[in-house]
């Protein structure tokens, strides 16, 4: 496409903007200008390429399918326009790096390692926002998030730091010599899970188990939440990633796991070069994938 044929810089601003914060007046605020003056400019780009961009309801306004893909798209492109500012600028270089994860992955795998990053790079310095929350990768914002999953989000660069399916365990001494070969014979036992997450429900539905719950939630920070599986609390879902030394010393004992999925641990990033102290953060991220233990 003729750079003469994009709809006005103005415009689409505007609606990357909207696509961003959600609503309109959230996209004034964020612009510095009045939800009048937003929703001007989502009129003047509809009127530019005659396609719907944005479902009116009262107050309230939604992405139509056409504005959903242009919206990634300008987010997107502007967040690149952006990262290549602070770059030839050098804005940014003395912002910490901030990093997102899961409570239970930043305790049990992170953290431990954190000291080799600080010796080998002690001029970086690392925010850490363990959270169990996804957060949005955005210019100014978070640099590097680690997700468990299948590596399938859209809008963002992913590459896998360690395959690791979901298991179920529990400490031996929980058991009490109980025979179990299906989900319905953990429901008696009480049951751990992280705050915010919802993986033993998920798990349990999984397994056919949508009428019975387990007799009693225990709802933990992921950084305590191995440590009450251990001393016997309550059955826990966590990634076998974490609990290796566990399984081999026999201090947690694998009930189930949800393999053969194909899942694990992702470094995820937004699309395009990182700043230069990310970049070192990313780098030594990869190198952790052979020295696992």
């Amino acid at each position: 496409m003729n750079l003469r044929d994009l709809p006005p810089p103005a415009t689409l601003r505007a609606f990357a903007a909207l696509a961003d914060a959600g609503s309109v007046t959230a996209a004034g605020e964020a612009l510095g200008v009045t939800h009048a003056a937003i929703s001007q400019q989502i009129r003047a780009l509809e009127g530019h390429l005659g396609v719907a961009l944005v479902e009116r309801r009262g107050r309230s306004v939604r992405l139509t399918e056409a504005g959903e893909e242009l919206g990634a798209a300008v987010t997107g492109g502007f967040a690149l326009i952006g990262d290549a500012v602070a770059r030839i600028t050098g804005q940014g270089e003395g912002r910490p790096v901030q990093i997102t994860t899961t409570p239970m992955f930043a305790a049990h795998w992170l953290m431990p390692r954190l000291a080799g990053f600080r010796q080998r790079f002690p001029e970086v310095e690392i925010m850490l926002n363990p959270s169990p929350q996804l957060a949005t990768l955005s210019p100014g914002g978070v640099d590097i998030a680690v997700r468990h999953g299948k590596g399938d989000w859209p809008g963002v660069e992913v590459e896998m730091l360690i395959p690791s399916d979901l298991v179920i365990v529990a400490a031996p001494e929980l058991l009490e010599g109980r025979a179990i070969e299906h989900a319905e014979d953990l429901l008696a036992l009480p049951w751990l899970q992280e705050v915010g997450t919802n993986e033993v429900d998920d798990w349990l539905k999984s397994q056919g188990v949508t009428e019975a719950r387990a007799k009693l939630h225990s709802h933990l920070p992921g950084n305590f939440l191995l440590d009450a599986a251990r001393r016997g609390e309550g059955v826990a879902a966590t990634t076998r990633a974490l609990i290796e030394e566990d399984i081999a010393a026999g201090t947690l004992r694998v009930l189930f796991s949800r393999g053969p999925v194909a899942e694990g641990y992702h470094i995820v990033t937004r699309p395009g070069p990182l700043r230069p102290p990310a970049e070192k953060f990313r780098k030594w991220l990869r190198a952790q994938k052979n020295r696992q233990g």
